[in-house]
């Protein structure tokens, strides 16, 4: 049975909305003011919020500010019921999260359809992660192992030989040895520094204050960097002469730490997608105040479907291109962009290539009161 609270300072309605729900087969909860609301709803956890606006001292946005600033309250569907539905007052309302609006007086037949048509929406919002969370622990569950032990499994075999038949290999034979430890040893390394930063950035993400300190990086002079940074992607994927860069020497809002990790992983999913002679274009240039760096490839590029997908531990067509790692690197990069006020963009066609654009604002943003 979906639980719904009622905050209203008239009794009559109360009783009017709590009546009427009730014959729908909810249980409804009352508050009398807006102070009473929030701590109802705090203790009660309600499916949905139906809140007047009009109310002493706590009135409906700040009874809605108050809820949304705080974790278990933040995602319940807030239906704000008023009898002045101007446009300034409906906007305020959105601004701060409000779900719906309910002008009065309004019909059982209105109540019904707002109330259905919010628990719908959440309902669906929760499938949708529940698939979303589905999906998470299948690729953990059948690509951790995987991209764990591959690498451990070159290092421990090497490993074992050097130290049992060192007396009776050559020395090419350990110096390859050597290689392939040296590899998988990155690899790994590569493997648990991703895990590292993203789960880094999701706890920056948690903090506003956090977010606020990060967005004070700054790179000055970006081109030695992005040079340095792609050239290394270059060198590890064995793609001399297919590497193209058009730089500007624009100061880009972000520390160089977290510049270098957005150019590492945006070069080598490049390399990654594209054939051997392709070109891969990294470009970097200053529009309207904003830093734009974009990487392009000529490879198989990505549907609609795959750039929607793209998360945490999800990688596409994995046999067909032999892909090494959790696919976190797009993610990371992403979340980088995003904590910094910027977007990240990806246009591309299944099999013509993708261009994906980092676009970072120079102009500050404003201090954050909540997550983002």
């Amino acid at each position: 049975m979906k639980k719904i609270l009622v905050i209203d300072d008239e009794e009559w309605l109360r009783e009017m909305i709590r009546l009427a729900l009730k014959q729908k087969g909810f249980d409804v909860i009352e508050a009398a003011n807006g102070a009473d609301g929030i701590e109802r709803a705090r203790r009660e956890l309600p499916d949905l919020i139906l809140c007047d606006i009009n109310m002493e001292k706590v009135d409906g946005y700040l009874t809605l500010a108050s809820l949304r600033n705080e974790a278990p309250t933040a995602a319940i569907p807030f239906i704000l019921m008023t009898g002045l539905a101007d446009n300034a007052g409906m906007r305020h309302g959105m601004e701060l999260g409000a779900d719906d609006y309910l002008p009065k007086p309004f019909t059982t037949d209105a109540l019904y359809a707002a109330v259905d048509a919010r628990l719908k929406k959440a309902q669906t919002v929760r499938d949708e992660a529940e698939r979303k969370l589905a999906s998470l622990r299948d690729n953990i569950s059948l690509m951790l192992p995987h991209e764990l032990r591959t690498p451990l499994n070159g290092i421990l075999a090497y490993g074992e030989m050097l130290t049992t038949d060192s007396a009776t290999l050559k020395a090419a034979e350990i110096a390859e040895m050597g290689h392939v430890i040296h590899q998988s040893g990155r690899r790994l390394e590569r493997l648990i520094e991703n895990f590292l930063i993203y789960a880094q950035l999701e706890l920056v993400a948690s903090d506003p204050k956090n977010i606020n300190a990060l967005r004070m990086g700054q790179t000055e002079h970006p081109i030695p960097l992005i040079e340095k940074h792609a050239a290394a992607q270059v060198s590890q994927a064995d793609r001399a002469g297919d590497l193209i860069m058009e730089l500007a020497d624009v100061p880009v809002p972000i520390a160089e730490e977290y510049l270098a990790k957005i150019v590492d992983e945006l070069v080598q999913n490049a390399f990654k997608f594209s054939e051997a002679g392709s070109s891969v274009r990294v470009k970097l240039e200053e529009v309207f105040n904003t830093a734009i760096l974009s990487v392009s490839d000529q490879g198989c590029g990505f549907s609609t479907e795959q750039i929607a997908r793209i998360g945490a531990y999800m990688q596409f067509d994995r046999r067909m291109h032999e892909q090494q790692g959790l696919g976190l690197g797009l993610t990371i990069a992403k979340r980088l962009v995003a904590l910094h006020g910027g977007t990240l963009s990806i246009e591309s066609t299944k099999g013509s290539g993708a261009v994906i654009t980092a676009k970072l604002p120079k102009t500050r943003p404003a201090e954050l009161n909540g997550s983002v």
